[in-house]
């Protein structure tokens, strides 16, 4: 039964936008993998999806060392046997800080994560995806708005999503030949815990700061449940989903 059903696997899947589209995916009928660096938030997101179940695995990963990466890909081939979704999800936000103020280490954390990590996925997926009966599968890596309009003072972040992109555009096209496909899902304002701030006031271009509105993130799930359910000789390069009435088109 289980090498019948579809697989996927959502880093970051243990709050925000990767638990609710790893709950998503699992309610459309899929075995989910579960990766983040928190087993109790993993734990949460299995128990919200509908655990125990044998269509869900659990595996604490950090997706900026190999090592546990390769682990991650690993069982799931040893549970599942195969896979057919990743989305690359895990990522954290720049801290609002003068570009020149910008910590070393600050600027090599976020693009770990958000870069080097999604690269580290789409890797270890390409393995097996190519060798799997049959083969092939689809990526879908989390952009963000910034990859294409930076916010104030987030040069880390904003260069990371921008990377996203290109990495999306060669995973593309360097999986075209194995039946892979790639798309990415920009976001923008969905309403989780790193997005509280919009509630508050975020600074904007002209150096004011203003309420921003948010969607919910079942919105987001649902976006990439629909790409994620094409067949592979199908494909969404690119999707935005975002507040209707946020300031990214037009002057404000």
């Amino acid at each position: 039964m289980e090498a019948l059903m579809k697989v996927a696997l959502v880093t970051g899947a243990g709050s925000g936008i990767g638990r609710a589209t790893a709950v998503a995916l699992y309610r459309a009928g899929y075995a989910v993998v579960l990766a983040g660096r928190r087993s109790e938030a993993l734990q949460a997101t299995a128990q919200q999806a509908g655990a125990p179940d044998t269509r869900i695995l659990i595996v604490a990963t950090d997706v900026t060392d190999i090592d546990s990466v390769r682990n991650l890909f690993a069982r799931t081939k040893e549970r599942f046997g195969r896979l057919d979704v990743l989305f690359n999800n895990a990522g954290i936000s720049a801290r609002n800080v003068l570009l020149e103020d910008v910590p070393l280490e600050h600027w090599q954390d976020v693009i770990a994560t958000n870069l080097t990590g999604p690269f580290l996925c789409t890797q270890e997926a390409f393995k097996l995806m190519k060798s799997q009966n049959p083969k092939g599968g689809r990526i879908i890596n989390n952009g963000s708005i910034s990859a294409h309009v930076p916010r104030p003072n987030s040069a880390p972040y904003t260069a990371a999503k921008h990377a996203i992109t290109g990495l999306t555009r060669s995973t593309a096209l360097d999986g075209r030949p194995h039946d892979i496909a790639c798309g990415q899902i920009d976001i923008g304002n969905a309403d989780t815990t790193m997005a509280g701030e919009m509630k508050r006031g975020v600074p904007q271009a002209n150096g004011s700061l203003a309420v921003e509105p948010t969607i919910e993130v079942d919105h987001v799930a649902q976006a990439v449940v629909y790409m994620a359910g094409l067949p592979l000789n199908a494909n969404v390069p690119f999707i935005t989903v975002m507040a209707t009435q946020m300031p990214y088109v037009g002057r404000g």
